[in-house]
């Protein structure tokens, strides 16, 4: 994505047919905005206020650290009032205060198919009957599990967790474990969870909060965490040539969305597979963003490039609490009970998210899927990219599939250095724009936006004439 407009054919062998009753939209590109807190949504909807989540979230702060238990959802980087949902159903969502959004975070990725989906509510409510967490197997871990491995070309075998963090503190154990290495590269503005080991250059969270790493961290946590820039080749070889013999692992988002989004050159990827091959190190690429979203088999497919191991995140569990790591069998085999390699987890494979997993994936497979995520896409990002240089903005993006970004600089953005070029003030005053005319993108310009199978062909253009009107006001 991010200024350098890879557009590199699809290769769709999975993806549903759609009714009419089912949205349209995408499109890729860059912008800013600034607009005040009273502005009404149009003329036939009332005035946008949000006393009541004022209220709720100044309460919750003498109640959670910051008044949240994720700090982006605080808005310290957009400013203003955050907001605090009620409900949620397609690609909309409404607050406490009764304001309606167009939805482009999708619950930051697994609202792939629409929130609050009818099937996979009546398939929850049926598996609720039986149970929520029996901490023993089930059957339907089985389901799943093959599911994940049919669909992502690394994994042959997966053990699922709780969350994607816990998927990188897993899948990092095991590459030290396989190949009696310690040190591991990941990229600058790459975020894998809030495990120690990864707090480093992590960008996402902690960039929004101006925190260059965490407080609390120990050096001994991070002294085997090499860092480099993402797409930097030169950078790689000179890590793994300094460090001959010692690299454990390189793990990245093989397309970052937590520095903003922003795609891999051409030729990154390849370069990654063949120095890990020469140096007996493992490549990790993690998809818990891309996973399923890019591509049925996720970038690993979209890109033609297989790596050793991969973590996924909550789209397998259709938004419910869940994550999953896997790769080869040699690999997996390391892991408790098959081998020395400990992890466990009470509510790991828990009924209710292997239901909710295994019914998006079956929507996923459905064909014209990912063609539609591609076509909606790339609808608002244009649109989007489009408005804002011609209200005269300094603006660049892109998408692949239904993953999107734009950033207020003129870019190219190859990397997090490039990203934090744009103007973050412009980005705030667009975002608090957008969010009075109904739209809730990511609160920070810092993350990647996503689409779904709910987005509609209105959903889109009502986002376009957003941001035309916005930009105008910037």
């Amino acid at each position: 994505m991010a200024g350098i407009g890879l557009s590199l054919p699809l290769k769709f062998t999975h993806g549903p047919t759609f009714s009419s009753s089912i949205p349209r939209s995408s499109s890729s590109r860059c912008y800013s905005s600034s607009v005040k807190m009273t502005v009404s949504v149009d003329e036939t909807k009332k005035t946008f206020t949000l006393q009541k989540s004022e209220e709720a979230f100044n309460a919750a702060k003498e109640l959670m650290p910051g008044g949240v238990n994720s700090p982006v959802r605080a808005f310290r980087s957009v400013g203003g009032q955050p907001i605090v949902i009620d409900s949620v159903k397609g690609s909309h969502m409404w607050d406490i205060d009764g304001n309606e959004y167009i939805d482009y975070v999708g619950s930051w990725g697994p609202a792939i198919i629409g929130h609050a989906d009818d099937e996979v509510l009546a398939a929850l409510a049926e598996t609720m009957k039986k149970g929520t967490s029996f901490g023993a197997p089930c059957l339907l871990e089985n389901i799943l599990a093959q599911m994940v491995i049919s669909a992502v070309p690394s994994i042959e075998m997966v053990r699922f967790v709780n969350s994607g963090t816990e998927a990188c503190m897993g899948v990092l154990r095991l590459a030290r474990a396989f190949t009696c290495k310690m040190k591991v590269i990941k990229f600058e503005g790459c975020y894998h969870g809030h495990a120690d080991p990864f707090l480093v250059k992590a960008g996402s969270g902690v960039a929004t909060l101006g925190l260059p790493d965490s407080p609390g961290v120990p050096k001994s946590a991070t002294i085997d965490t090499l860092t480099s820039p993402y797409n930097d080749i030169t950078a790689v070889e000179n890590l793994f040539n300094t460090h001959k013999g010692e690299i454990a692992a390189v793990i990245l988002e093989p397309v970052v969305g937590n520095a903003g989004f922003i795609t891999p050159k051409p030729e990154f990827l390849n370069f990654l597979q063949k120095i890990t091959k020469e140096n007996d190190t493992l490549l990790i690429f993690d998809e818990v963003m891309t996973g399923f979203r890019l591509a049925y088999g996720g970038a690993q497919e979209y890109f033609g490039i297989t790596p050793d191991l991969t973590t996924l995140g909550k789209i397998i569990g259709g938004g419910l609490p869940v994550g999953a790591y896997g790769g080869r069998q040699e690999i997996m085999e390391m892991v408790a009970p098959a081998g020395p390699m400990y992890q466990a987890g009470t509510l790991s494979g828990n009924p209710l998210a292997m239901t909710a997993g295994i019914h998006t994936l079956k929507r996923l497979q459905e064909p014209g899927t990912y063609d539609y995520l591609d076509k909606v896409t790339r609808q608002l990002i244009e649109g989007i990219l489009d408005a804002g240089k011609a209200a005269g903005h300094e603006i660049c993006g892109g998408h692949i599939s239904g993953m999107f970004g734009f950033f207020f600089t003129d870019g190219p953005v190859y990397n997090f250095e490039d990203a934090k070029k744009s103007d973050t003030g412009k980005f705030a005053r667009f975002y608090r724009g957008m969010l009075e005319e109904g739209v809730y993108l990511a609160p920070s310009q810092f993350e990647a936006g996503f689409t779904g199978l709910k987005h509609t062909q209105e959903d889109i253009q009502r986002t376009i004439d957003a941001a035309e009107k916005v930009f105008k006001n910037l």
